[in-house]
């Protein structure tokens, strides 16, 4: 099986700033969300590079991370390291989870679009199960995902991602006549002598957007879902959000 960031993870972070950048909106609302629900351990299941797995532990969890790619998990082992963080990690198909842990989670993460990875519903559902089956009762299960209704209906081509000394990141966007799309990242990179231009697309069968997620969710067996605009725990509006963050409780 290809490794789709295989000579991508290494340049992944710079779309959040770096490693192990969060704003404080996000802190906080894991924090209360975390309260809230009494959430003390978290499987963050498409974790990448690492970077919200220390979060999760300094919000004062106990943590462990999964990815499907073994360049994330790499990068994630040479993140954490450098951060002083020992996390277990495992490389896992998170539509295989109950195979992988034989323990129940408080929470459950699957964020920054790593859903829309899915080919279509029936995988889809699958991957929701699975997160599932590996909660407790009364457990969460959060997503989150850049890609809203409002960016579908009004379909940018081009979108200026970061814009920073040492680097420009420019995603540009194909949506594809089947409902997917294909998500080109084209990275200005000002590290030498003079810039270079880096690139990684990825093609996506299917985005997911809320009333998807609804239905997927509930064929999964959730039943209380909730969607929110922003990390403020604004209800999430069609016609206005830039975040889709959904979070099911067990």
């Amino acid at each position: 099986m290809d490794d789709l960031y295989a000579g991508f993870a290494e340049r992944y972070d710079l779309f959040f700033g770096g490693f192990d950048k969060h704003g404080p909106a996000k802190v906080e609302f894991f924090q209360r969300l975390f309260e809230q629900h009494g959430v003390k351990t978290v499987l963050d299941c498409a974790c990448g590079t690492g970077s919200d797995l220390c979060l999760f532990r300094r919000l004062g969890c106990a943590v462990r991370g999964s990815d499907i790619s073994p360049a994330m998990l790499q990068q994630a082992r040479r993140n954490l390291a450098a951060a002083g963080l020992d996390i277990p990690l495992r490389q896992a198909d998170y539509r295989e989870l109950p195979q992988q842990y034989d323990l129940l989670f408080d929470a459950v993460m699957c964020l920054s679009s790593s859903i829309d990875h899915m080919p279509d519903e029936t995988e889809a559902v699958r991957a929701f199960a699975s997160m599932r089956d590996v909660l407790r009762e009364g457990g969460l299960l959060v997503l989150t995902q850049g890609t809203t209704d409002r960016q579908w209906a009004e379909k940018p081509r081009f979108i200026l991602a970061a814009d920073e000394p040492g680097y420009t990141r420019l995603f540009v966007l194909d949506y594809l006549e089947n409902g997917g799309s294909r998500y080109n990242i084209l990275d200005v990179l000002r590290d030498g002598e003079k810039p270079r231009l880096a690139v990684w697309s990825a093609t996506y069968a299917r985005m997911y957007l809320r009333d998807d997620q609804e239905k997927l969710l509930r064929a999964a067996g959730f039943s209380r879902i909730d969607f929110y605009g922003s990390y403020a725990f604004e209800p999430y509006d069609k016609t206005t959000s830039n975040h889709l963050i959904t979070v099911a409780v067990k």
